[in-house]
């Protein structure tokens, strides 16, 4: 049986025109090109699967593959493997334990013949790509406890691929967490229980469990178990510390049918920076495996508190054969607020020279602002350039627009930037953005501005801020002995108030933090620790105006992030841009 899917064919015909592009481009080659090397490629999916068993009555419950090939390359445009492949699936390891067919997702075209099956599929483009979805079900006459391996190989002419077996099993735990009835709705101090309880709804016991406790940074528990192991990290959030997670092992066998809870629930608590905030909580069968997925790599440090223990339940929960409900989420809403003061600069030049200046906002508190579900920005800082200069140099966050705020085609000499922040922005960021000016003609006195506001431009206001008098400060070239060059945040009639200018490349974590970078935004997860300063990249003002991050002041939401959340790691989160900032 064969399947053609869209993709495939526009794949194939993207090879027809790519060859004759090729062969056109040969006929004008004298020489023959430099040999490049045999690129290679891994192929993957999911190592282990366990099936539900063939049922008495109705048809068995199918689990869906998905088996990948990764192009290593990190040239997005020219790092495609321009070529037909082939994949071969041996199904025998599986005969009597599975039955397979191939789904409807996946690019490849398939045949299945006996206990083989190929697909034949062109192009592997950077990164990595499905090749073909197998649904698999228990094999009727299958018994619990059956096991069995599909092994998958390709190959192409000019490159290797590296082989991969998946693992294929009847039965097992099968662990779900009940969602627990929070109160959501807080006050900074506010302190719950968190009686976490789930079931094993498999056939067989499971063999320790492994609960993954990760929390935002406006909440906190009251306690560190000495059985948890700690870690703090961003996430792609834009934040060091944005996300706190802990992992609790537990020994013993956890039996089918069973419910089971924690002997004394730890209690959580909204702290003085909470305001937006979101907690995820998840169980799964303990391994090496389960716990490497969870540590993503970071560090982790171990709890000194009491230890934390579980107990058979005095109900069991309702049966849920979902895997997808091994892990729960909610989100907190505390009444707090956050004070974004921002600060200009002032700088002294002839027509001709070039002068460096700082501006951005502080965070002064108490809250700190993630939008966690959205993953928007927090806050856009809107810079007009002083009368006299223009931008030479900005920070890869900010694009050029119009005097009006408008859209502006061409990025050199704009009159005003919008810099974007990150999602979240912590309690103690200072958001420096390092400019450079060309003075063009020297006025004295000249005076730009420097706001803190919502990234829409026709609603300014700051949603979470309670002093807007302080959302605007000065940036002044050649102010003279007039004293008119005050760079502090001003009053909304322009009366300079208490501010000041940034010290050139501050740490971006406010005072007691070690480095911390600057970081707004909403929403997301964590990743990298508290190191780097405020200080940011810049692109010549000429470049675009893109988005790029800039040192550790802005981090987009990337695919690490997207990673961690299909591995039951982060909650779901969305950059979405907005057109008009």
């Amino acid at each position: 049986m064969r399947s053609t899917t869209p993709r495939a064919a526009l794949r194939r015909a993207a090879g027809g025109f790519a060859a004759a592009g090729l062969m056109a481009a040969g006929s004008l080659t004298l020489t023959a090109p430099a040999q490049a090397a045999v690129p290679a490629f891994t192929l993957g999916g999911p190592a282990e699967t366990a099936l539900h068993p063939y049922p008495a009555t109705g048809a068995p419950q199918k689990a869906s593959l998905d088996f990948t090939v990764n192009n290593p390359s990190e040239d997005e445009e020219n790092g495609a493997f321009q070529g037909e492949y082939t994949v071969r699936f041996d199904l025998s390891g599986i005969e009597g334990v599975a039955d397979v067919s191939f789904g409807d997702e996946g690019g490849a075209d398939c045949t299945t013949t006996g206990t083989r099956a190929v697909c034949h599929d062109w192009g592997i483009f950077p990164g990595l790509s499905t090749l073909a979805e197998l649904d698999v079900t228990a094999a009727q006459g299958s018994e619990d406890g059956d096991t069995g391996a599909i092994e998958v190989t390709a190959e192409a002419d000019g490159a290797t691929f590296t082989s991969f077996t998946a693992l294929v099993g009847v039965g097992g735990p099968d662990l779900s967490m009940e969602r627990l009835p929070f109160t959501t709705e807080l006050e900074p101090g506010d302190t719950q229980p968190v009686p976490v309880t789930f079931t094993n709804n498999g056939t067989r016991a499971a063999d320790g469990v492994l609960l993954t406790l990760r929390y935002t940074r406006g909440m906190e528990f009251t306690e560190r178990y000495q059985n948890c192991e700690y870690s703090e990290s961003d996430l792609g959030m834009g934040s060091p510390g944005a996300w706190t997670t802990a992992l609790c092992s537990f020994d013993g066998s956890y039996e089918p049918g069973v419910a089971y809870t924690l002997a004394e629930p730890p209690a959580i608590r909204a702290t003085e920076r909470a305001f937006y905030d979101s907690f995820l909580y998840r169980v799964e069968e303990n391994g090496s495996a389960a716990r490497a997925a969870q540590r993503a790599g970071a560090e982790y440090s171990p709890g000194k508190g009491a230890t934390l223990a579980l107990r058979k339940a005095s109900a069991a929960l309702t049966a849920d054969l979902d895997p997808s409900d091994n892990q729960q989420d909610v989100d907190f809403r505390t009444a707090n607020s956050a004070d974004f003061a921002a600060y200009g600069d002032r700088a002294e030049g002839d027509a001709g020279d070039s002068v460096e200046v700082n501006v951005g906002f502080r965070n002064r508190g108490p809250a700190w602002i993630g939008y966690i579900r959205s993953g928007e920005d927090v806050a856009t800082v809107d810079v007009t350039v002083p009368e006299g200069a223009s931008v030479v140099t900005k920070p890869g966050t900010c694009r050029g627009v119009t005097a009006d705020g408008e859209y502006r085609e061409d990025q050199t000499a704009a009159p005003r930037y919008f810099c974007s922040t990150p999602m979240s922005v912590r309690e103690d960021a200072d958001f420096a953005l390092p400019f450079e000016l060309k003075i063009v003609k020297r006025v004295e006195g000249a005076s730009g501005k420097v706001v803190v506001r919502n990234t829409h431009l026709a609603e300014p206001k700051l949603p979470f801020d309670p002093e807007p008098a302080n959302n605007t400060a000065s940036l002044v070239l050649n102010a003279g002995d007039s004293g008119s060059g005050d760079s502090g945040a001003t009053t909304g009639d322009g009366d300079a108030a208490s501010g000041g200018s940034a010290a050139t490349g501050g740490s971006a974590g406010g005072a007691g933090d070690s480095g911390g970078s600057a970081s707004g935004g909403s929403g997301g997860t964590t990743g990298s620790s508290a190191t780097g300063s405020s200080s940011t990249g810049t692109t010549g003002g000429d470049s675009g105006g893109g988005l790029a991050a800039t040192g550790s002041v802005a981090l987009t939401i990337g695919v690490a992030a997207l990673a961690a959340l299909a591995a039951g790691g982060v909650l779901h989160t969305v950059s979405r841009r907005r057109a008009a900032r």
